[in-house]
């Protein structure tokens, strides 16, 4: 196809150009501008019409005039150079590579845009993840395939258990590839400079993929960077057959570029400004996790947002919440006790645990041993309550047991150090312990045969 180029930018705001009189521009196509004094930057058509383009600026659009900027339309969508190479590189959010360790020598060029798996090709997630987070691992349990967000807020240590994750996260196979994609959107220099010490000092950043968008990077690379990295996840999934583990921070970063743009072309906006269609917008990205029929590959999402004002009804988490199979929630109370991960198990929830535990996948304990924790904590917390309002001496034995039981769950199960990597038998192990606690006869959500294998007085 041949280039076209043109002359005719009609008007420059924010992040994006007009070009006028043009002919024959899709969209999604790739544009190279060539400013008054030579600087050549790229960008990508946002909207095409009949006879103009809305062209969105990867460099930004500072220092351009409408008289003597040159566009060329490449009649290509945006690609990415991909190769199994990447494994223990740094790239920015657009693809290029940050780590003064040379270019990439490219197996192939991807569409950042991927393509929509068929429903009727997609296996059923089953297989367990390990996080080495009993609170994950034991309550929330990943399996391959599934996309599963962690909703935190604004002072929360979601990057450390982000860091933590992608540090130990493994298959129980240990002769099968395994490999991470890490993906930090519009994060501040202390924030990347934290991720890239930390994979660096702990020997991780071998099987890691790493694109790292700054804050002060232009609006339109935050779009881009989950597509990078899930485009990379593809490639080393479906043509290396590796099990990817794709891990996104923060979409609230992402999903507020798509608010500026929006805002930038004059949309009519939706709730709270965000475009109308975020919902879509967060699909298209979300579903490309999952497994295909006839590839040994797969590909699991972890993606990370903070809610603003801690409001989980925000239409960010709100409208993630329909697309995935689960959440993980962060709470500020239990960061405020000095727990961590600080995650409050009771209002998440992994829709397809029930398909990746059991015998021969973590243990045939599993599911009961979490069900009793689940009973036994939300209890606790009830008489916790209780207790605030008639005093801890109304209370009977049996009450008194199930507040230590929660006090014991949080500080013991959910709480472990920064750099402990627990196996899923250590999970159950402390599970088993704490379960104790308890009289034999509360235990309820147990079958009496595993209780009998695995209660030790």
């Amino acid at each position: 196809m041949a280039i076209k180029e043109y002359k005719s930018v009609e008007r420059v705001f924010g992040p994006l150009i007009i070009v006028d009189k043009i002919r024959d521009v899709s969209y999604n196509e790739m544009v190279e501008i060539e400013t008054s004094g030579g600087e050549r930057r790229y960008g990508q058509v946002l909207d095409a019409m009949k006879d103009k383009a809305v062209v969105q600026l990867f460099e930004g659009t500072s220092d351009l005039d409408t008289k003597g900027t040159k566009v060329k339309f490449l009649g290509d969508s945006m690609k990415l150079e991909v190769g199994k190479g990447m494994l223990g590189r740094i790239f920015s959010g657009a693809g290029k590579p940050i780590d003064r360790l040379g270019k990439l020598v490219p197996e192939d060029r991807l569409d950042i845009n991927g393509a929509p798996i068929n429903p009727s090709s997609r296996e059923f997630p089953r297989e367990f993840i390990q996080t080495g987070i009993s609170a994950i691992d034991g309550m929330n349990t990943v399996v391959r395939g599934q996309k599963i967000p962690i909703f935190s807020a604004a002072g929360l240590p979601h990057n450390e258990l982000a860091a933590q994750i992608a540090r130990q996260a493994a298959v129980l196979k240990g002769k099968e590839n395994f490999a991470v994609v890490f993906a930090a959107i519009g994060i501040t220099a202390e924030e990347a400079r934290f991720f890239r010490e930390d994979f660096e000092k702990s020997g991780a950043i071998e099987r890691i993929v790493t694109f790292l968008n700054l804050a002060d990077d232009p609006t339109i690379e935050r779009i881009i960077t989950p597509r990078s990295a899930l485009t990379t996840a593809e490639f080393l999934a479906f043509k290396h057959d590796m099990h990817v583990l794709v891990i996104l921070t923060d979409m609230t970063n992402y999903c507020e570029a798509l608010r500026e743009v929006s805002a930038a072309r004059e949309e009519i906006p939706g709730r709270r400004g965000y475009p109308g269609y975020m919902y879509t917008d967060l699909a298209v990205n979300y579903e490309r996790a999952g497994r295909i029929k006839g590839k040994k590959g797969s590909i699991t999402q972890l993606p990370i947002l903070t809610m603003p004002s801690d409001d989980i009804t925000h239409p960010v988490p709100d409208l993630t919440g329909y697309i995935t199979e689960g959440q993980i929630v962060l709470s500020r109370e239990m960061h405020r006790k000095g727990v961590y991960p600080p995650i409050d198990v009771l209002p998440s929830l992994s829709r397809l645990m029930q398909q990746g535990i059991g015998k021969e996948r973590t243990r045939e304990d599993h599911s009961d041993v979490s069900n009793q924790l689940y009973s036994g904590y939300a209890e606790g917390r009830d008489l916790r309550d209780l207790v605030a309002v008639v005093g801890e001496e109304a209370l009977g034995e049996r009450e008194k047991k199930f507040i230590e039981f929660s006090d014991r769950f949080e500080g013991e199960f959910v709480s472990q150090d920064r750099k402990e990597n627990r196996t899923i038998n250590d999970t159950l192990s402390i599970a088993w312990d704490i379960i104790k606690t308890l009289a034999e006869k509360d235990l309820k959500r147990i079958d009496p045969e595993f209780i009998k294998k695995f209660l030790k007085k």
